[in-house]
């Protein structure tokens, strides 16, 4: 949670630091379990990019509930919940920390050695990139994110499992349900009301864990656990690959590099666009550039606007190029008071000077005479 203006106007972020919660994202768990019911009935739970913890701290007091309800009517088992990150977070009361990657398939095997050998009731996701701004690179790395998340929960979640992680919607989000679908009959696609109108992000609800027939987890991508692998030993459903095609020749140039305009000895030639645009957003610009009264190029030019909020934009361009013609007035004006003041100068400092020539004449005559 952070420390801006912004963060403070926030309801949950105020809300967050009352009741305890570490981010204000914990929310967001509480309310896709109300509308999607994803702890009734959890005991075994693993949250995914867990850090700071706050969707930890959601697991831990939810499943403690349903173990003390359990108590109630018969025996019960005491729930465990582990938290794998990168980072290392604050210990958490009841939460397993594992500080480990989730593309490895050792973190898988560590999470279910804590289950006692048996897997997961529900895994959990809230991770997402360092996003750079750049919106199609964010969203693929988000992607990537949550492929990665689906490919070590096949390895720790039981059959009829559920599965809840963060998305980032796009045009091609459907391929990522597509992608879901194959493993999880239920998916739905949510938006808590703690997560802000402004974001893209939204959660995945998959239920019913069931993979395909004969279908094998495996880790065997060499970019994620820097191991040879044989695709070969493959069979079956989990012999699909997607593959990858490289259009164009390696010699053609490189889209991302400069060269210069005389390219492989050809003499570069200038040619206008096929079409030129129809209705160019520049088109207003260049016709206020034919008054040369008012340049809006210039750095220089200053306009005093006078209640602007109920002025016009025509209003405001008539403005502007009165104000810039009274200004150029003034500097002329200026400059021509200023040059006939240099003019008086000048005549005042001549006329002295003939009278003391005239008087140094008339002392000559006397003591001449």
């Amino acid at each position: 949670m952070g420390k801006t203006s912004k963060d403070k106007r926030d309801i949950y972020y105020r809300r967050a630091k009352e009741e305890g919660w570490r981010a204000r994202s914990a929310f967001k768990l509480l309310q896709i379990d109300n509308e999607c019911h994803i702890l009734d009935g959890v005991n075994k739970a693993v949250d995914l990019c867990a850090a700071p913890g706050s969707w930890s701290q959601v697991l831990s007091r939810r499943l403690n509930e349903n173990y003390k309800k359990a108590l109630e009517t018969g025996n019960a088992t005491p729930p465990k919940i582990v938290a794998v990150d990168l980072q290392a977070m604050a210990p958490i009361e009841g939460v397993i920390q594992i500080q480990g990657d989730i593309t490895n398939i050792n973190t898988a095997k560590q999470i279910i050695s804590h289950f006692d050998n048996e897997q997961a009731d529900l895994v959990v996701c809230d991770g997402a990139p360092d996003v750079t701004g750049l919106h199609d690179m964010d969203i693929y790395i988000q992607s990537q994110l949550l492929l990665a998340a689906l490919n070590i929960t096949t390895h720790i979640l039981r059959k009829g499992g559920t599965f809840v992680a963060k998305i980032f919607r796009a045009k091609d989000v459907t391929l990522l349900y597509a992608q879901l679908k194959i493993f999880f009959p239920y998916v739905y696609c949510t938006k808590p009301s703690s997560s802000r109108n402004s974001s893209i992000e939204a959660f995945v609800v998959c239920k019913d864990y069931s993979p395909p027939e004969g279908y094998e987890p495996h880790m065997l991508n060499p970019l994620l656990t820097h191991e040879p692998c044989d695709f070969n030993e493959l069979t079956g459903v989990n012999r699909v690959i997607v593959p990858f095609v490289v259009c164009g020749d390696l010699s053609q140039p490189d889209s991302d590099t400069c060269y210069p305009l005389d390219f492989e000895g050809k003499e570069y030639t200038y040619h206008e666009p096929v079409q030129a645009p129809i209705a160019p957003p520049y088109e207003e610009a260049l016709s206020l550039l034919e008054d040369r009264d008012t340049d809006f190029r210039r750095f220089d030019v200053n306009v005093v606007v006078d209640n602007l909020n109920s002025m016009t934009i025509a209003d405001f361009k008539k403005q502007a190029k009165q104000k810039n013609k009274e200004t150029n007035e003034n500097k002329v004006t200026k400059l021509q008071d200023s040059k006939n003041d240099d003019n008086n100068e000048d005549i005042l400092g001549l006329d002295q000077l003939m009278s003391a020539q005239l008087s140094n004449e008339s002392d000559n005559k006397d003591n001449t005479t």
